[in-house]
């Protein structure tokens, strides 16, 4: 596969408006795989790293994403933010991919995987899900008895059982809510957070459904304003600004009064 058909293949996973350059090394980096270059919106493939062109255009795919996030951006990223819309939209683009065909997702075609997969998936997740759950009802019941006994809950979980009180907190709401076990403890933690039930229930069912991850449900919790964004970057500017006026202003107070010691001493 050549830059050319890398571009192409790129092009109809998500056609941009705004174009940009496909690049081969021709050499190995033990760093990095690939980069992405906003300033002249390119794409570098080190291309000796790979053995199938499988593999290259994953990394293709995470390089396209930086340049994804780049333009639609509504103040300006670093190269290597790997924030949660940088993950959305990378995970969305290997979807994209693997439904047309351009990239074959190995975690789902290889049986060692699919079997290894399922045993993590419900043998410690789920199983630890419900344990946690079954947890957070003991701490119920202990809460009750704190009560009872007009004892302090958090005392109790904090020095008797070792638990910060901030976690029993969120146990109790996973039992409370009656989370779905199945996506694992720290799945059930985010869901428990969500006060809203309807969007809580969704964000559940999300979850199970095919062709998301959690980082693109999270974006799709926190989406991410234009005007805010925007606001954001630029009173962060206008601080960067007045921070170099300060230390201009005070390097040219400076300066002057070394031209009047010297003319004083002429």
């Amino acid at each position: 596969m050549n830059q050319e058909q890398v571009k192409d293949k790129l092009l109809q996973v998500e056609n941009v408006k705004e174009d940009f350059t496909v690049n081969f090394s021709g050499k190995h980096s033990s760093k990095v795989n690939g980069l992405y270059y906003p300033d002249r919106k390119e794409i570098i493939l080190h291309n000796k790293n790979f053995t199938d062109d499988n593999q290259l255009m994953y990394t293709a795919i995470h390089e396209y994403a930086h340049h994804v996030h780049f333009i639609k951006a509504t103040a300006p990223v670093s190269t290597r933010a790997h924030t949660i819309q940088f993950w959305n939209i990378f995970h969305t683009l290997l979807f994209k991919a693997e439904e047309l065909g351009i990239y074959s997702n190995v975690f789902e075609t290889q049986p060692e995987f699919r079997e290894l997969t399922s045993k993590i998936k419900n043998e410690y997740m789920a199983k630890n899900g419900y344990l946690m759950k079954e947890f957070g009802a003991l701490l119920m019941e202990a809460r009750e008895l704190c009560r009872r006994f007009n004892a302090n809950f958090e005392d109790y979980v904090d020095r008797i059982l070792g638990v910060h009180r901030n976690e029993a907190k969120i146990m109790i709401k996973t039992h409370a809510l009656d989370i779905n076990p199945e996506m694992g403890y720290e799945n059930m933690k985010m869901v428990a957070r969500i006060a809203d039930d309807d969007l809580r229930k969704g964000v559940e069912q999300a979850y199970f459904a095919e062709n998301i991850s959690l980082d693109m449900i999270r974006a799709g919790l926190k989406p991410e304003k234009e005007f805010d964004t925007r606001l954001r970057f630029l009173e962060t500017e206008k601080e960067r600004i007045e921070q170099a006026l300060e230390r201009l202003t005070a390097r040219l107070v400076k300066v002057e009064r070394d031209i009047d010691a010297i003319k004083q001493g002429v």
